[in-house]
């Protein structure tokens, strides 16, 4: 899928929606089990944020199997929804119906793609996932604004990104996005340096608020504000409202969020 995406060119007459269905016929329990433990979700039970794994993959296959206006290497991830709907029961097979929007640019000229992921056991819905990813940065003209004000909240806890960490998570989901892997790869495509997967920042979240709060999340949205390179030091904040959560980074807001 990594060679596919790497040499499949823009379409010149697109269409501004997409979609296809794909089925998975179970999930790989063992897959599970080294998730959870990579990132310290107790137990065998499936983490709400490995199901994003899940619908990447359907998301990947869309905009390989339909004509889309962009490259799908060098994409960014900026914002993420999950939740389920139900119980995920990992022998069931399931259908995965994703739809790819393009919205209209930006003021500044940004221009993002959204993939919406449904996950179906059956006629029941067991949880979905909508994915936000930008396709051009826009420009920088106009006056500069301050930095927002750190959040204001308890520290949950902290971790450090290994340096080699973008490569033995896409070993571990599958994304092989070249912004994640080494130096060079980063570079060809127009990045200083290596930033960690932003699904990665958010299970290591996810893993700590359930582990201070000691119950599964069931929803969680977020925004990926900042990129965080490998190597960096991370922090989580619970933040003033309940529900709420950031991840600094550099004395930045690299991630925000809610959970329910």
């Amino acid at each position: 899928m990594l060679l596919r995406a790497l040499l499949k060119h823009p379409a010149r007459r697109p269409t501004r929606q997409v979609g296809a269905t794909w089925r998975l016929e179970r999930i790989d329990l063992d897959h599970v089990r080294r998730y959870n433990a990579a990132f310290g979700f107790s137990g065998d039970a499936i983490a709400l944020t490995f199901l994003y794994l899940l619908a990447q993959r359907a998301q990947l296959a869309t905009m390989l199997a339909c004509p889309i206006p962009f490259r799908i290497p060098g994409l960014i991830h900026v914002e993420n929804r999950l939740a389920t709907h139900g119980p995920v029961v990992p022998d069931a097979p399931l259908a995965l119906t994703t739809t790819l929007q393009l919205p209209p640019p930006a003021p500044n000229g940004a221009l993002h793609c959204v993939l919406e992921t449904r996950a179906f056991d059956g006629e029941r819905l067991a949880f979905s996932c909508d994915s936000t990813y930008l396709i051009r940065r826009g420009s920088r003209s106009g006056r500069a604004t301050p930095p927002p004000e750190p959040p204001r909240g308890q520290a949950l806890g902290g971790w450090t990104v290994a340096h080699d960490a973008g490569r033995r998570y896409a070993a571990l989901s599958g994304d092989c996005n070249p912004i994640h892997l080494w130096p060079w790869s980063a570079r060809l495509m127009g990045m200083r340096a290596p930033i960690i997967h932003g699904a990665h920042t958010l299970a290591k979240a996810c893993s700590l608020l359930q582990a201070s709060t000691g119950r599964d999340i069931a929803e969680v949205w977020c925004r990926f504000r900042q990129p965080v390179a490998l190597d960096a030091d991370v922090i989580l904040l619970a933040g003033g409202s309940e529900g709420e959560f950031a991840v600094m980074c550099d004395g930045r807001i690299a991630m925000e969020g809610r959970y329910s």
